[in-house]
């Protein structure tokens, strides 16, 4: 595509006005409106060739090309229009720097330009110059960055600054002195990179650093930054001006010449480059702005305009950014070998003094300078079990790969075939891995980055750089896998000992270690299947076990750990906890002891894993008491429900005798008669007291209140006392909502003679302790009132619910689920609910459960990030399970009808 400024400009654009200034400000809305023609014209040319299916690297040139030309123009204009032209054509150069030096710009990328002169012309004339096109550039909305200097100032500020080096690095000349230009080009690589060379290297790597802390330490990110995020652009910019300090060339083609990239390897990069730009191209157009986060729409945009399609469960979008991720971990494999080879290239000095300072480790490998190395490659095609030996090598000695070792792996991997996984040395190497007590996540992050991870175990494949797009898991399936390992072994090794205490105990009593990492390792292998991958993945256990040399034994217990993966996460968040029917059905599924720990050990990882705002000191307490309950019943070996009459009989018994000295005893006996029978059973004897004695206060108050502050937990304890009227707690949870409370959870007891007593786990939305006195007060206030009939509730959840200033993130939505269980409890109908949250969900819920006639029993609420997972439990207005069909359908049908209305 040819550019051509000068059809756009008015045809009697020379014939106004004179020279000078004057006659410059005439002529200068002409200029401006046949710029603005050009680049109207122009864009819309070059957007039509990028959605024809041009290539990243095509559109990136057109619109620096089109640019340039509309640079070059102005110049010359500005300059035709001042009396000393030729002087500034012989003592002025126009050069590009930074992307638009290096000819890399996307649609609303900067353009970065420097005003460079000899010093011979007043500095104020070539200011004058440089206002007069930048001026024109801004009015047309052009993100411009400009710099006005000699080459003397070029010189001191690179050695005062990192980035003023590094934008020099991608000089391009524009305009005007040529000569001047090629001076300052002959400065950069005489003077400018050879000095202090490994000082610029290790401040890059500094940047790097800074880089992954703000943009994330891993190619795996929710929404990645295409630009910054590792994997990105910035990624390959890096390596290649590393390597330009190191190498000093003009061209990354002279890196074949000097030895230090491959054509492959050199063609690896400018197809990732070209990747990258096409994303970043249409993520522009898309945006209509500079931008570089790949967010959930725009993952979904581009899935579509890259061509791809959703096809049975898998969505479009997760195909496309399972290709991003590998992609991505190309590009960060390519640039950390690059960066490697500039840091450690001295090989000379290496061969000769290697033979002296090196160790020999076995199997032909070496430690070195904190990496392990394989001398004589060959090695690995005579005794391929060298290839698991590597990493089992490297973890015992405690040291990195070499890059040279990395690309040994990656290059053989053909021979991670059958007859290889088959192979007992390899599986003893393997396990010995797993069962040691240091690096095993690090061994195993190694295997996963080189591919070599998911070719020893194939079925893994189908979880390499898997996506789930939703706001929950924040990392692709394998990633969180590998962190879940990672958790395992920190409790493992008691380094979690303080955060976790109790799991740390349990972990140091598990007896085949390995086998808990391998059921952490496998335990989401089945996603890559489809639905259910529970069970999916299990079925894939015993052919994997077979290959390393497992017991049966041990194939069954780790086939139970993938099975039931999600059964104690579901059981302890979403059931009655004080339901002893239901935590002996547990304990029986779970058969041994063992399969408890390890399932317990499992689940924490596993959850911890998601993200860091995933585990919470809630989750901790509920994840303990069931833990603990079920290892009772397995300990006593008795499944047999306890007399319940006789223990409540016992119960009623001590809290009369605790309280003979505060209260009548009859009366004491008739407000235990009067309780849940299930409050008698799940309490201790003092803690039921204080309840008889919060109850019996309702004789002087129509509504008692306390907030108990329990930062061990994290939580505060909410207590209400009221008498019974219909849809209260629908009201109590209203009133949380307008006072931007978070429930965790609510046990609900209505007694027989018509009190109830309700008591709430509830902190800030944010999972912190909610401890100012005003609020609170508030909170009650607001109570008092809305059970009164003096507010009303709706109307305080509405005034809460006010747009925010902050326009929130486009994320992925999911329909609203509703599923009931009959089974789980005696008395109840279980209503499990999933949609997305939102201020007020949970007052909508429970008043749309009031208005059916249904009564709550147990609440069980659960927020991952912007998902819902609520439960109640709930028996009809004559106390019975909801077992009509119809009935259930009609539930299900209205509830979803208001929440989505709602939501």
């Amino acid at each position: 595509m040819q550019f051509y400024v000068d059809p756009y400009f008015p045809d009697d654009i020379h014939a106004v006005g004179d020279a000078g200034m004057a006659g410059f400000e005439e002529k200068r809305p002409l200029y401006l409106s046949g710029c603005k023609n050009f680049l109207s014209h122009y864009r819309e040319e070059i957007r039509t060739v990028h959605q024809g299916g041009a290539s990243g690297t095509e559109i990136t040139h057109l619109l620096c090309d089109m640019i340039d030309e509309l640079v070059n123009k102005l110049f010359l204009s500005i300059l035709d229009d001042i009396d000393s032209s030729r002087a500034a054509m012989e003592h002025v150069a126009l050069v590009a720097v930074g992307g638009y030096g290096r000819g890399e710009l996307n649609p609303y990328s900067d353009i970065d330009i420097m005003f460079l002169h000899d010093g011979s012309m007043p500095v104020s004339q070539v200011e004058d110059i440089a206002q007069k096109l930048l001026y024109f550039l801004w009015d047309m909305r052009l993100d411009v960055g400009y710099s006005v200097r000699v080459i003397a100032d070029c010189v001191e500020m690179a050695a005062a600054d990192n980035t003023v080096k590094t934008a020099l690095m991608d000089v391009r000349y524009l305009n005007g002195s040529r000569q001047l230009y090629e001076a300052l080009h002959k400065v950069i690589f005489t003077q400018i990179l050879p000095k202090s060379s490994d000082k610029f290297i290790k401040e890059k790597m500094s940047e790097l650093k800074v880089r992954r802390e703000k943009y994330g330490s891993t190619v795996y990110l929710l929404e990645p930054n295409l630009k910054e995020g590792e994997g990105g652009l910035r990624d390959l910019q890096t390596a290649m001006w590393v390597a330009r300090v190191k190498y000093k060339f003009n061209y990354p083609k002279e890196l074949i010449i000097k030895g230090i990239l491959s054509e492959d390897e050199l063609e690896t990069y400018y197809a990732a480059l070209d990747y990258l730009w096409r994303i970043r191209n249409e993520l522009h157009y898309f945006s209509g702005r500079k931008n570089d986060q790949l967010t959930f729409d725009a993952q979904v945009h581009l899935a579509g305009f890259l061509g791809y399609q959703d096809r049975d469960r898998v969505l479009a979008v997760e195909d496309f950014m399972r290709d991003y991720y590998r992609h991505a971990n190309r590009v960060e494999h390519f640039s950390s070998s690059l960066v490697s080879r500039c840091v450690w290239r001295d090989e000379g000095a290496l061969k000769i003094l290697g033979y002296f300072v090196r160790r020999p480790v076995g199997d032909g490998c070496f430690v070195l300078k904190g990496e392990l190395i394989v001398p004589d490659e060959t090695v690995v095609e005579k005794n391929p079990v060298v290839l698991m030996r590597i990493f089992e090598l490297a973890q015992k000695h405690g040291v990195t790969l070499n890059v040279r070792v990395k690309g040994l792996v990656r290059k053989n991997l053909h021979l991670v075939n059958d007859k290889f996984r088959r192979n007992r040395d390899v599986s003893q190497s393997f396990l010995n891995i797993l069962s040691s007590t240091k690096g095993v996540a690090e061994a195993l992050r190694r295997m996963h980055h080189l591919e070599f991870l998911n070719n020893y175990i194939p079925e893994m494949e189908h979880i390499y750089c898997k996506v789930q797009h939703d706001l929950y898991h924040i990392y692709t399936v394998d990633i969180h896998t590998l962190f879940a390992v990672e958790e395992t072994e920190r409790m493992l090794n008691n380094d979690l000992k303080k955060e976790l205490p109790f799991p740390c105990e349990i972990a140091a009593q598990v007896g085949k270690r390995e086998l808990l990492v391998l059921s952490v390792l496998f335990h989401d292998i089945g996603k890559g299947a489809g639905g259910g991958h529970a069970e999916k993945g299990a079925a894939m256990i015993p052919s994997i076990c077979r290959r390393l040399g497992l017991s049966r034994e041990d194939s069954e217990r780790l086939a139970f750990l993938v099975r039931q993966h999600l059964l104690f996460a579901h059981i302890s968040q979403r059931r009655d906890l004080n339901d002893e029917r239901m935590i002996i059905q547990f304990a029986r599924q779970m058969e041994t002891s063992e399969n408890l720990k390890m399932l317990f050990l499992l689940t924490v990882a596993d959850v911890r894993a998601v993200g860091s705002d995933v585990w919470t000191s809630w989750k901790a307490l509920l994840f303990q008491e069931l833990y603990e309950k079920a290892f009772n019943v397995l300990e006593r070996g008795d499944f047999r429900l306890e007399a319940s009459s006789e223990r409540v009989k016992g119960v009623m018994r001590k809290v009369t005798e605790l309280l003979k000295d505060e209260f009548p005893p009859a009366k004491v006996q008739a407000e235990l008669k009067a309780m849940p029978v299930r409050l008698l059973l799940s309490n201790n004897v003092p803690l039921i007291s204080e309840h008889v004695r919060t109850l019996m206060g309702l004789e002087r108050s129509d509504i008692l209140m306390q907030v108990v502050h329990r930062p061990e937990n994290g939580y505060s304890e909410f207590t209400i006392c009221t008498p019974d009227m219909p849809g209260l707690f629908s009201r109590i949870t209203g009133v949380m909502a307008a006072n931007g409370v978070n429930i965790l959870g609510a046990q609900i007891n209505t007694c027989r003679n018509g009190k109830v007593l309700d008591i709430l786990q509830v902190n800030s939305p944010h999972g912190e302790l909610i401890v100012d006195e005003q609020r609170w007060q508030k909170v009650q206030n607001d109570m008092r009132r809305v059970i009164h009939g003096e507010a009303d509730v709706a109307l305080l959840v509405e005034k809460r619910q006010r747009p925010s200033l902050l326009t929130a993130r486009p994320a992925p939505r999911f329909p609203t689920r509703i599923e009931f269980d009959n089974e789980v409890s005696e008395d109840y109908t279980v209503i499990d609910i999933y949609t997305h949250d939102k201020v007020g969900l949970l007052y909508l819920i429970t008043s749309t459960l009031t208005h059916m006639g249904l009564y709550i029993g147990v609440s069980k609420i659960s927020t991952k990030v912007d998902q819902v997972a609520d439960v109640f439990y709930v028996r009809d207005i004559f106390g019975q399970k909801i077992t009509d069909e119809g009935k259930l359908e009609e539930i299900k049908g209205r509830m979803i009808a208001a929440i989505d209305e709602w939501v």
